[in-house]
This record gives structure tokens, C-alpha cells and sequence, in this order.
């Protein structure tokens, strides 16, 4: 009995590559989401790995529209690169944008704004991110959060449930052996969805400089005024008040990561296509996140007790 040969169209050796098996894996999340659950959502901020996953999610189910919303927590200090970026996106797809505001929830009462040098509305995007949920009745919500970026979020699964309070218990994840995923949860709870997850920074930067993904002009080097403080570079725009003794100057930097404004530093740098990221991220040491958030710096486990909250 002699052996069958592969069909033409596969040749012997053909392998996919490392971008190809997360791309896919991420593109089989995407349809398992949208086949078992009524009311998904994306968070779509305008950041790097919110673009790439509107990027695989637009693959996953092209030539069709996108089968749900796209959500943005929209604290009201963002970058104007961002936020110009984030409409033109939305435009040019046709994509139905939910826009949870910090502003709306400070000017109702239901949360206070920070005030002095150091105030930030990080933390506030929690109530506006649960808030956006229950208004939306999303029962299934994804985040372009990754494992590598840090270390509650290393802890996350694929599928991670959320309660009635959209707080997380991290010692209540539920398994997910062979890509078997559980979405079950009850009326009023919903799960996070990672699509994400397995990817790194440097496969992020590799998949955008292979997919020619357009993203944002403040992750490439350009000059603006920056402040030192804390042991990184925050850009001086409207949104930050210097403190005695500091003064602002002009630098070349990008940014490896973009949040609030007012929490979210640049990194200096020479890079200005997505290759040259790429050599600049596989030389790191220092994840995005653990380079240039000062919101992840409150405690050690400050972000750990912001997800058990509900954060993202």
C-alpha cells in the first residue's frame, strides 16, 4: 500500500511561520467569540495593540463587515495624533464607535477628577469601562492586552471571566487546555476576551512592519517638548502641570505605548519606520509598560489590584 501525496496546493515542507500561528490563533479567538456570544465589543483606544487587533478582527471576518462595535474609554486626556487616528479609522471601515467618557461620568457626579501636579484620570477609566458595558449590554468584550506586558497580566487567560461588579478573581480562571474556551457566565456578567494574549511586543512590531499596518505618527521619532520626571520622559502638552524646579525641553523620542497623557512617557529615539522599531524593541530588556507608564508604578501590584476592580 503505497502513501497518497499531499494535495499540489500544500508543498511538502510548508510551515507557517511565528506571525502566521498567532495571527491565526488570534483570528479563531475572534470567530469563536462571534459565533457563541450576542453581544461582543472591541476596545479600540488607537494604541498599537488595539490597532493590530482591529487589523486580524477585519481579516478574520473579511470580506464581511465587522460583526460588532468598537468601544473606546476616552479619558479626555489623549494625544491628538490618537484620537485624529482613531476617526479616520473608524471612518475608512465603517466601524460603529462607542465612546465611554471619564468627562461625561465626572460632570454627572458619579466619580471625582484628581486635581494637582500629578493628577491623572487613569484610574478613572475603570467606572466609564464598566459603565460602557452594562449601557451597551455587551456580553463579551476584547482587549489587546498581552502577557508579556506585565505581571497581573500574565496571570490572565484567554477568556477571563468578569463577575456582576466586572471585578476579576485570579484565582478563579478557568482552564483552556487545547483552545477549548469557556464563556459561560450569567445575565449581568461577561468575559474579556484576549486575542492577543501569546504575542509580544516584538511580534507586534514585526506583524505591523509585514502587514504595513498604519498606526498613529507619535510611535515613530518626531521632536516635542518633554518633561523628566520619575525616571521617564512625559511629553509637555496641555494636559501636564510642571512641578516646581522642572522645566521642559524639546527632544527626538516616540512612544512605546500610548495611554493618558498625563501618565504615559516616550522613550528617545532615531526610529522612524516600524523596521527600526523593531531593532530598537528586540534590544530591550524593559517591557513598554515597565518602561513608560506611571500609572503601573503606584505599587507592586498596583495593576493587579486594578483588574480585580475592573480595570482592563
Amino acid at each position: 500500500m503505497t502513501a497518497q501525496s499531499p494535495p499540489a496546493s500544500f508543498p511538502p515542507n510548508y510551515q507557517l511561520t511565528h506571525l502566521d500561528a498567532l495571527e491565526a490563533e488570534a483570528v479563531h479567538i475572534f470567530r469563536e467569540v462571534a459565533a457563541t456570544f450576542e453581544r461582543p465589543v472591541l476596545l479600540f483606544s488607537g494604541g498599537k495593540d488595539s490597532v493590530v487587533m482591529l487589523h486580524v478582527a477585519l481579516k478574520a471576518f473579511w470580506p464581511a463587515p465587522l460583526p460588532f462595535a468598537v468601544m473606546h474609554v476616552d479619558t479626555g486626556h489623549n494625544f491628538d495624533e490618537v484620537i485624529e487616528f482613531r476617526d479616520r479609522v473608524v471612518a475608512e471601515h465603517g466601524l460603529r464607535l462607542v465612546v465611554s467618557s471619564v468627562q461625561e461620568d465626572i460632570d454627572a457626579g458619579r466619580v471625582v477628577d484628581e486635581t494637582g501636579p500629578r493628577a491623572s484620570r487613569n484610574r478613572l477609566q475603570t467606572h466609564a469601562l464598566l459603565r460602557g458595558i452594562r449601557d451597551g449590554r455587551f456580553d463579551a468584550v476584547f482587549g489587546g492586552a498581552r502577557r508579556d506586558e506585565e505581571k497581573a497580566r500574565a496571570k490572565e487567560r484567554v477568556f477571563s471571566f468578569r463577575d456582576e461588579f466586572g471585578q476579576w478573581d485570579p484565582r478563579a480562571q478557568r482552564p483552556e487546555l487545547w483552545h477549548l474556551y469557556n464563556g459561560k457566565h450569567r445575565k449581568g456578567e461577561h468575559i474579556r476576551v484576549f486575542p492577543l494574549s501569546n504575542w509580544t511586543e516584538l511580534d507586534i512590531w514585526q506583524y505591523i512592519a509585514a502587514e504595513r499596518i498604519e498606526l498613529p505618527s507619535i510611535y515613530y521619532a518626531h521632536r516635542r517638548p518633554v518633561v523628566p520626571r520619575d525616571g521617564m520622559l512625559l511629553a509637555h502638552t496641555r494636559f501636564l502641570t510642571l512641578l516646581p524646579g522642572e522645566e521642559s525641553y524639546e527632544e527626538l523620542v516616540r512612544f512605546r505605548t500610548v495611554g493618558d497623557a498625563t501618565c504615559t512617557g516616550c522613550v528617545e529615539s532615531t526610529a522612524v519606520t516600524a523596521e527600526d522599531v523593531v531593532v530598537e524593541v528586540a534590544a530591550s530588556r524593559i517591557t513598554e509598560r515597565g518602561a513608560t507608564r506611571a500609572d503601573d508604578r503606584i505599587s507592586e501590584a498596583g495593576m493587579e489590584d486594578r483588574k480585580k476592580e475592573g480595570y482592563f
